[in-house]
């Protein structure tokens, strides 16, 4: 941090928690404009930096000019903004009371802070009955509001605008400027950050065709100018200091800072690796680079919240929380950021700093001497506000576009292209090109038939998904060793083995190299995705009245949290046996057991469970359970006849790269357990 922002939290008086009450808070939510204790911290990071965006007031480094604008909006009532209800006399009496300092954490703190961040419980929502006709025509007469306020100092008052619904990004037909460049063209900074925290283009263009920068310049704000600049590139700027502690200097025209390449050995897998970036769409590369921001700052966060928390175990952040509004297949390329190695992440960064100078190189190619068409201005920033992100995603620095990427060709190439050949066509030269664009036709329509078939197929086989009841145990069933299920399976009691006898294994030890080739089998997804209690009826009719009912009723049958709470805890005490098994290698026959071990606890676990839930998040995380239960099982199998095979019994003697190999596969097996037990927690914490 800074002196000049060290000493402005000197200068500060005694603040309280915004969520809380506590004095001396050390934490800050910048989006949300108030202070926070550690208790209430730990929530919020929780929350994921879509809800809050939380830096340390004492250890962050903190930008001049974002310090001065939490400070003030803190100062200046932000608080009133979320708790507006609370501090209304009339409001409901069924709201839940504000928690106070020696309130316990949960639920108490925990489900508040839910309710005012994410909920937003207690903000005071807009009415359509103020002669608004619909949503939209509330939310355009808001973002005029929000574009009228920010040329003065009131934060509040946009803050307040901004949560009701208005536009950051909102266009003013007769203005011809967005709220940023008004607040660029009247030197209000601290407005300026409040846009650019929700969302503001830092690149739009204003009916002149000036960006806010452009208008900072012309008006002689340096200062506007400066932290545009800084913005601009606050991404790779951001991933630049994770990798060498170091900001490049805009003002010398230095806008990347990549570590020096030239003295490392490049293999052959990282040239094919860096030439897959190069192939991936701007839009995709775009998703990486938020995502890698995201996952700098937690990785920040974290370690500051390990050396400054009392107890740093307890709000720790092991992955990016979930962010509903991505899909599930990112949020899981996302949290899989949190398994790279220091050494495997710092790669990755520099390699996409590389690709996006690449992207900005080309995108820099048009010739200086050819103006852009007259009206291209007005038509990108239309087409930008049409495809405005939520209020609620966290502000990143544009990558440039597909479309900016093509370029218009060289001058000498343009030429060449304009020439007409001499004369006209011939008939021969018509009639071929009308021969091709017959067949083009042709083609097109083939594969219109064929994309009408294919969605077809494809509703029928969701359909057939959705209502068939799969019969499925907790554990991979007999069908994958060629057995046939009788009507009536006795409840299998197995005791926890030694695992030396390898000639007989026991079912959930299935390795899908050894299963027969059967073209009669049943799908390996039925046995291991599907959650049916073991001990229930194995059914095949799809179309069954059981079925229906399962899955109206389901939503009413979930576990209680408690319930899912004590069996969860129980999963993570026996992958802290096996852990402790793999750490200290006296006895190395006992990794089969501690693998039989989580089996049974993630069985009680999904057995509390319906067959049945309409809750995707909840079918994921149990599908996910089942499949590394069975996996850790393999691996931890594999391990125990490594040593045996290698003799390297003695904690003392050097573990083989086999062994290696094997113990970090299960190790990255219970870290997939610990996450899908981490995501039903939190599922049944948000809905608590």
């Amino acid at each position: 941090m800074s002196r000049s922002s060290k000493s402005r939290i000197q200068q500060q008086q005694p603040e309280v928690c915004g969520d809380c009450g506590s004095s001396d808070p050390s934490w800050a939510s910048i989006n949300r404009g108030i202070l926070l204790c550690a208790d209430c911290c730990s929530v919020h990071r929780s929350l994921g930096r879509h809800i809050s965006q939380v830096k340390s007031l004492r250890q962050g480094s903190w930008s001049p000019s974002v310090l001065a604008f939490v400070n003030q909006l803190n100062g200046h009532g932000a608080n009133s903004v979320w708790e507006h209800l609370l501090l209304d006399s009339v409001a409901p009496k069924n709201l839940k009371r504000k928690p106070g300092p020696k309130d316990a954490l949960h639920p108490a703190k925990a489900d508040f802070i839910r309710a005012k961040h994410v909920n937003l419980s207690y903000v005071l929502k807009p009415s359509l009955e103020d002669g608004v006709g619909s949503a939209a025509a509330l939310e355009v007469e808001l973002s005029k509001q929000l574009h009228a306020s920010v040329r003065s100092g009131n934060l509040e008052t946009s803050l307040r605008l901004v949560v009701q619904g208005a536009d950051p990004n909102y266009f003013h037909d007769e203005k011809g400027s967005t709220p940023l460049h008004v607040a660029a063209r009247s030197g209000q900074l601290s407005q300026m950050e409040l846009l650019l925290v929700y969302g503001a283009d830092v690149n739009a263009l204003d009916s002149q065709g000036n960006t806010p920068l452009d208008l900072a310049k012309a008006c002689k704000q340096s200062a506007i100018a400066e932290r545009l600049v800084e913005a601009m590139y606050e991404v790779t700027d951001r991933l630049s200091h994770f990798l060498t502690g170091k900001k490049p200097d805009h003002a010398s025209g230095q806008h990347l800072l990549i570590p020096d390449q030239s003295k490392k050995d490049i293999s052959e897998q990282l040239k094919i690796a860096r030439g897959k970036l190069q192939l991936v769409p701007n839009r995709m590369f775009e998703e990486l680079v938020m995502d890698l921001y995201d996952e700098v700052d937690r990785r920040e966060t974290e370690a500051i919240w390990a050396t400054t928390s009392l107890n740093p175990e307890v709000g720790a952040v092991p992955f990016l929380p979930t962010n509903p509004h991505l899909s599930a297949t990112r949020n899981q390329g996302r949290q899989k950021l949190a398994r790279f190695s220091q050494q495997e992440f710092n790669g990755l960064i520099s390699d996409v700093l590389i690709d996006a100078r690449r992207r900005q190189n080309m995108a820099n190619l048009r010739p200086i001497d050819s103006p852009l068409p007259a009206n291209l201005a007005q038509l990108k920033n239309a087409a930008a506000r049409e495809s405005n992100l939520s209020d609620d995603e966290p502000l990143y620095d544009a990558v440039a576009s597909d479309d900016d990427y093509a370029a218009l060709a060289p001058v000498a190439q343009q030429a060449l292209v304009n020439k007409s050949p001499p004369g006209g066509p011939t008939s021969a030269e018509v009639e071929s090109l009308r021969q091709k664009l017959q067949d083009q036709e042709s083609t097109i329509q083939e594969l219109r038939i064929l994309i009408q078939k294919l969605t077809s197929e494809n509703c029928q086989l969701k359909h057939s998904l959705d209502t068939k009841e799969y019969d499925v145990q907790l554990r991979i069933d007999s069908h994958l060793n060629g057995s046939t299920p009788t009507e009536e399976t006795p409840e299998e009691v197995e005791p926890v083995s030694d695992g030396r006898q390898y000639g007989k294994r026991p079912v959930s030890m299935y390795e899908a190299r050894q299963l027969p080739r059967d073209e009669n089998r049943p799908p390996i997804t039925q046995s291991l995705y599907s959650m049916t209690p073991a001990g229930a009826q194995v059914t095949s009719n799809s179309g069954s009245a059981g079925s229906e009912l399962n899955m109206s009723s389901s939503s009413s049958n979930l576990p209680h949290f408690e319930d899912v709470k004590k069996r969860t805890d129980l999963v993570a005490r026996r992958i802290k046996e096996l852990f402790a098994a793999m750490q200290d290698l006296s006895s190395t026959d006992s990794f089969v057991p501690c693998a039989e071990r989580i089996r049974v606890a993630v069985a009680e676990l999904v057995a509390i469970f319906p067959p049945t839930m309409r809750e995707e998040t909840l079918r994921t995380a149990l599908k996910q359970l089942n499949y590394n239960t069975n996996l850790i099982q393999t691996e931890c199998t594999r391990l125990q006849r490594a040593f045996i095979e290698d003799g390297s019994q003695q904690p003392t003697q050097v573990l083989s790269d086999s062994i290696k190999l094997n113990m970090e596969q299960v190790r990255g097996c219970a870290y997939d357990l610990a996450m899908s037990t981490k995501i039903l927690i939190t599922h049944f914490q948000a809905q608590a």
